[in-house]
């Protein structure tokens, strides 16, 4: 009997000392994959990108250059540009109000939180869409212009194929998960040489670092803003389908290229990526004067925002259908 009590007590050590040991190894397990998750082990979004040289037109680097891939928040740039153009026309000036709606206001985050029936100012509106890459205001900004969030993605669609952004298409102004939202990293480059080609001034807006409104300060989520020599904007993005995308723009001495990453592993991995390509290209890049033509659209004094008086470099449109993956589930909506 006092056999029995010391084998069960010596038994009831063993099988705790094994649970133990087994709850220290899933510790350490769920550690070891928490630095993976944060290394960006595991998650392996659709990779593509590019390297334009602005000066001469060429392609300094590629990889993946027109598979269609999810814009995310790098959508907003388009958005931008919709207003820009709209700004031009005499329709809106930066002292301007913009209306909040309920729909604009439920917006997944990343947002800066305006209830139904606010307004924002069209400055204001440009500065949280460049840093906190705020979804409520960019749908906002949509609404404003178009009436409808929907009616506003089928005119940035046509502005995209007028400036020759030949494979994407836009449902939202905000770049949240929609299986139809597509581009490539050759059309982003297009957007991201155009719209400085186009709007020189408005488009000093994507170097802010920092927005102040409302007491709160809203941080650029493009890092590389005063870390990276040259680089003077432009945006991020991320959905979990899309990755972590940035395109990006970098001057030095002369010499000017859009970089354009998408579907990065993590922040942190996506950034170092850009650096690399702007360090190894941006000295290569051609420093005399500008061989490329410049974009020119006037923009008309209708309300026909689709419509084009003068262009560079027409494209025929694609039709969505021969150029969209197979159906997806929807994608969860991650803060960028």
């Amino acid at each position: 009997m006092v056999l029995c009590k010391r084998m069960g007590g010596v038994v009831g050590r063993i099988a705790i000392s094994a649970i133990l040991a087994s709850t220290a190894l899933v510790a350490v397990a769920g550690q070891a994959e928490a630095r993976k998750r944060q290394r960006g082990g595991g998650y392996s979004p659709p990779y593509a990108s590019i390297v334009v040289d602005v000066k001469s037109g060429k392609v300094l680097q590629a990889i993946n250059p027109d598979a269609l891939r999810h814009p995310a928040s790098v959508t907003k740039v388009m958005t931008l540009y919709m207003l820009f153009e709209q700004m031009e026309r005499g329709r809106f000036a930066l002292d301007s109000e913009l209306r909040m709606t309920a729909r604009c206001a439920a917006m997944a985050p990343s947002k800066i939180g305006l209830r139904s029936g606010e307004t924002i100012a069209v400055e204001d509106a440009i500065k949280a869409v460049v840093t906190k890459s705020a979804n409520d205001v960019a749908c906002a900004i949509g609404e404003n212009i178009a009436g409808s969030e929907a009616a506003f993605g089928e005119m940035m669609t046509a502005k995209a194929r007028a400036i020759g952004m030949t494979r994407s298409n836009f449902e939202n102004a905000s770049g949240l998960p929609n299986p139809n939202q597509l581009t490539t990293a050759r059309d982003l480059a297009t957007l991201g040489r155009v719209i400085q080609d186009r709007f020189p001034r408005q488009y000093a807006f994507f170097g802010t670092r920092a927005f102040h409104y409302d007491g709160v300060v809203y941080r650029n989520h493009n890092k590389l803003l005063g870390r990276v020599e040259g680089v003077d904007g432009i945006k991020t993005g991320y959905t979990r389908a899309s990755g972590f995308n940035l395109l990006t723009s970098a001057r030095a001495d002369g010499r000017h290229i859009i970089t354009v990453v998408l579907g990065g592993r993590s922040g942190r991995i996506r950034d170092a990526q850009v650096a690399a390509l702007v360090g190894e290209h941006l000295p290569r890049a051609y420093a005399g004067a500008r061989q490329t033509p410049r974009a020119v659209e006037v923009a008309q004094a209708d309300e026909d925002s689709a419509a084009v008086v003068r262009r560079v470099a027409p494209t025929p449109p694609v039709a969505l259908a021969a150029v969209q993956p197979p159906a997806r589930p929807k994608p969860a909506v991650v803060t960028e």
